[in-house]
């Protein structure tokens, strides 16, 4: 972690390893972040929750997200970025759909280490592979940093992000 993250990663990390409630029952921080998006009408945690986490911590921060549900929203939303850099928002393919976060680091491989939510059920940084990127956001108006991405370890390649 670096002193001079981005604030809404800042805000983001705050919330690793909170996860999805097993059954009828749905975590309220989860059922929070819809509300944070504007998408309220959305009363449950198994609803895929990844681009409500990335809304949400910008809301938090005071940056209009995209406001919508679907990762891909994040294609058109700020500012395209050629090359990812700490606390970008990454957008990426999977099975089925989508999937985002915000990238904080790669792994010696060369993998990106993404801090999302809806990973594995939760909050927590996973690898991803490069190839399954579709997009590099930054938020409008703000400096794009030119630290480049740090080299960390202990993260496992994600398996499910739905």
């Amino acid at each position: 972690m670096s002193s001079n993250e981005p604030k809404w990663v800042i805000q983001a990390r705050k919330h690793l390893g909170l996860a999805e409630v097993k059954g009828s029952d749905h975590n309220p921080e989860i059922l929070q972040m819809w509300r944070d998006i504007k998408r309220g009408g959305i009363k449950d945690d198994e609803t895929p929750w990844c681009a409500a986490f990335v809304g949400a911590m910008l809301e938090r921060v005071g940056i209009r997200s995209s406001r919508f549900e679907s990762a891909r929203s994040y294609l058109d939303w700020g500012q395209l970025l050629a090359l990812p850099v700490p606390g970008c928002v990454v957008v990426f393919t999977r099975q089925g759909g989508g999937h985002i976060g915000f990238a904080v680091g790669r792994d010696k491989a060369g993998n990106l280490l993404v801090l999302g939510g809806n990973q594995a059920d939760a909050v927590s940084i996973k690898a991803f592979p490069v190839s399954r990127v579709t997009g590099y956001r930054w938020p409008a108006g703000l400096v794009v940093p030119t630290d480049p991405l740090p080299v960390l370890s202990g993260a496992r390649i994600s398996e499910r992000e739905a």
